[in-house]
């Protein structure tokens, strides 16, 4: 894959497959991932393309899952005109409809990231954030090579999320999002992915991209719960459709 820079030089993109390391989402697995180097030639135009192929971001790093023998991460995208929310759904906007949303450029701000420590402590207990500090946390939020934007919503002034959102030329990319954990009522992962609809709607662009489905995992089978749903399979986008 190649492109032109902005000095109109051709830069080729290479891809390498990644040493085997254990699943994040499927126990007893090993994983692997295909990268896209070098990280710093990779704009928002050569990053759009990337994620219509299954790529996503962490970090400065473009990759897409490359395992062996296992094809469970499966991307998606919502077509966000033809999206129509279901009961639950429309029961979140109405319980979080007095938060307000504020865009901000990727900059540390020490609520975020203390909202961040409580979110990954509470729901990811045991795991390698959990324990990240401002440098790690700074690392995974806030260093992109593309068009990137944080979202913070607060109620009454009270931080209780941020997102972490990729501007594509199609429209968005769902990267990570944290909020407060301990409010058992609360559907605040549910009320971004809508919001975020409603942006891409708002900024006339077709797709958000929610990353990847695994089935058997449940942190990741939620999003089939977005109708309609795009699958990528065998490099074409088609209709979801769960047997």
């Amino acid at each position: 894959m190649s492109h032109r820079d902005p000095n109109q030089q051709t830069v080729a993109i290479h891809f390498y497959a990644t040493a085997l390391y254990p699943c994040s989402y499927l126990p007893g697995l090993q994983a692997r991932s295909q990268v896209a180097i070098p990280a710093d030639t990779i704009d928002a135009d050569v990053y759009s393309q990337l994620v219509r192929l299954g790529f996503r971001r962490s970090g400065l790093y473009t990759y897409r899952p490359y395992c062996d023998s296992c094809k469970a991460c499966v991307p998606v995208r919502v077509p966000v005109a033809r999206f129509q929310p279901n009961r639950s759904q429309r029961r979140a906007l109405r319980h979080h409809e007095g938060l307000t949303a504020r865009l901000l450029p990727l900059q540390f701000h020490d609520d975020h990231y203390q909202l961040y420590r409580r979110y990954q402590r509470s729901r990811h207990a045991g795991g390698g954030m959990a324990e990240d500090d401002p440098q790690q946390y700074t690392e995974f939020i806030l260093k992109s090579g593309v068009e990137s934007s944080l979202v913070e919503f607060r109620l009454e002034g009270v931080l209780k999320m941020v997102s972490l959102i990729d501007h594509l030329s199609d429209g968005l990319s769902a990267v990570y999002t944290f909020y407060e954990p301990d409010e058992p009522h609360a559907s605040y992962g549910v009320y971004n992915v809508l919001w975020q609809m409603a942006q891409a709607q708002r900024q006339g662009l077709p797709y958000l991209y929610l990353g990847y489905w695994i089935e058997a995992c449940r942190k990741m089978a939620y999003k089939s719960a977005y109708r309609p749903l795009e699958v990528l399979i065998d490099g074409r986008w088609q209709p979801f459709r769960q047997v």
